[in-house]
């Protein structure tokens, strides 16, 4: 695959901002791909974005993460786990069904429009009270629940996983933390399945120095959008980021349908 390193760089910033800022890292990704007139960004550069973005949530999430393998029968881990559960069972079931999707970004402009929806009415729930120690196990059901939906390629991760804690009472700061941390096993099963996939398969033609340059984008402008998101949704709102998806949404529907896209 013919990528240099400035499209490399590019296709890290896009992934590690948009892995973690509410507006779909893999439907910007494909956005991003048709813009370099790259028909695939190929499997193994995306497992090497998604190790990028691995790297920042470990950075950030050091803490917690060290105490639950230390306790790996806390609370903590439990939500954790019990919160995973529904997109690996999800995943698992419709795994070919997804990937088509995902080739084809037919469905694309609709999901951001979706993403942009859930966003508003989660960003008008009033009175999040919930921090980190209140979740409940309901609560992990619940926004894991929502992270299985966001396997359509532009329903957003984070985006619909903070709308989760919202609806769910969880104060503002405490619903982008727990996203964030809830992406951590999502992501690394992520890379495992790209994984066996690779094995026995084509492997890409790409630069080390391209590859390297991408994971380490990803990987810094991840930590920053991790921190970020988290900072900001203390005092702002959530709609600015549904003004976003909806515009960006329509604008994919208008080139679509108009043949152009």
């Amino acid at each position: 695959m013919d990528l240099n390193k400035f499209e490399a760089f590019i296709l890290g910033i896009i992934q590690g901002l948009t892995e973690f800022l509410p507006i779909s890292s893999t439907g910007h990704l494909y956005l991003g791909r048709l813009t370099f007139g790259l028909q695939e960004a190929g499997l193994f550069l995306d497992t090497m974005l998604h190790i990028g973005t691995l790297i920042a949530v470990l950075v950030v999430y050091q803490k917690e993460l060290l105490y639950m393998l230390r306790h790996p029968f806390s609370k903590l881990s439990w939500i954790l786990i019990i919160g995973t559960i529904p997109a690996v069972v999800v995943g698992f079931l419709f795994e070919d069904f997804f990937d088509s999707i995902s080739k084809t970004g037919a469905t694309i402009g609709w999901e951001f429009l979706a993403t942009g929806c859930i966003m508003y009415l989660a960003d008008g729930v009033k009175n999040g009270y919930k921090k980190l120690d209140d979740l409940t196990y309901a609560d992990a059901v619940v926004i894991g629940s929502f992270q299985a939906a966001a396997i359509f390629p532009a329903l957003s991760r984070s985006g619909l996983t903070i709308a989760a804690g919202l609806f769910r009472k969880l104060d503002r700061e405490t619903a982008a933390y727990f996203s964030f941390l809830l992406s951590t096993p999502a992501i690394l099963g992520g890379i495992v399945l790209q994984g066996k996939e690779m094995i026995g398969g084509t492997v890409e033609a790409i630069s080390f120095s391209s590859l390297a340059i991408g994971t380490i984008s990803a990987a810094v402008f991840g930590y920053f959008a991790i921190l970020t998101m988290v900072n900001f949704l203390k005092k702002h709102s959530l709609k600015i980021f549904s003004y976003y998806v909806w515009a960006l949404g329509l604008l994919i529907l208008f080139l679509q349908y108009s043949g152009i896209m």
